[in-house]
């Protein structure tokens, strides 16, 4: 049987925490792990690269990899389906398309975005409610040279939240935080008002260096997000 990168992953982990490979040490390199291990070189680099984001070890060009000094503690974020955001609160959720359009991306989502000049983008804009109440403002660009399905998938019936965590793998994410205040627009869909503070989240999510889609997704005030490191 094939050595998975996860049993690589769990048996380096082991021995970082049993002592046997001390804070500061240094790995064999993939090479030879591979042919310890029974499997091979990319299998070896995935579970390398795994713990690296992990913050067990360090990699640096041409010194190898070494076993950090002391572990780095991260936040870890994973992209909530807004659905489950609100049944776990114990609310009835719905979704609602508000708008849908494809256009070519402007030369600020070109920017932001790193796509080319001749990208096309669709561009949504949905509601999600908890109990009848706005929870969630969408306002979504999906890049179509990245995901061409998106075109012609039924948003009308499904959240492009869900659908994308289902149908597109990613390697990357960009995540910012910030406070705004709500415009006209915001207001009427949040039903709060203009000028009140709100919390938005905006997220790059790219797959292979490629952006697959650019997300402001705004709260009402009194939201809370929570995560652990």
């Amino acid at each position: 049987m094939t050595t998975t990168y996860r049993e690589v992953k769990a048996d380096i982990l082991r021995q970082i925490t049993e002592g046997q490979l001390p804070p500061g040490s240094t790995l064999p390199n993939e090479v030879d792990l591979a042919e310890s291990y029974g499997c091979a070189r990319a299998t070896v680099n995935r579970a390398m690269r795994e713990l690296v984001a992990d913050g067990f070890i360090e990699r640096r060009r041409k010194a190898g990899s070494r076993v950090r000094q002391a572990p780095v503690r991260q936040a870890r974020f994973t992209i909530p389906l807004v659905r489950q955001e609100v049944e776990d609160l114990g609310a009835r959720y719905r979704y609602a398309l508000v708008s849908r359009s494809v256009a070519p991306a402007t030369d600020v989502l070109r920017a932001r975005m790193g796509v080319k000049s001749s990208a096309s983008l669709l561009h949504l804009v949905c509601m999600h409610y908890a109990d009848g109440a706005p929870y969630q403002h969408e306002n979504r660009w999906i890049n179509l040279d990245a995901t061409p399905d998106a075109e012609t998938a039924d948003f009308d019936q499904i959240g492009p939240n869900e659908w994308l965590v289902a149908q597109v793998p990613y390697t990357d994410v960009q995540i910012s935080f910030q406070a705004i205040t709500a415009d006209a627009t915001l207001a009427a869909h949040l039903e709060c008002d203009t000028q009140d503070a709100l919390f938005q989240i905006e997220r790059t999510t790219q797959q292979d260096a490629q952006t697959v889609t650019l997300v402001q997704l705004t709260y009402r005030r009194g939201h809370r997000m929570t995560t652990s490191y």
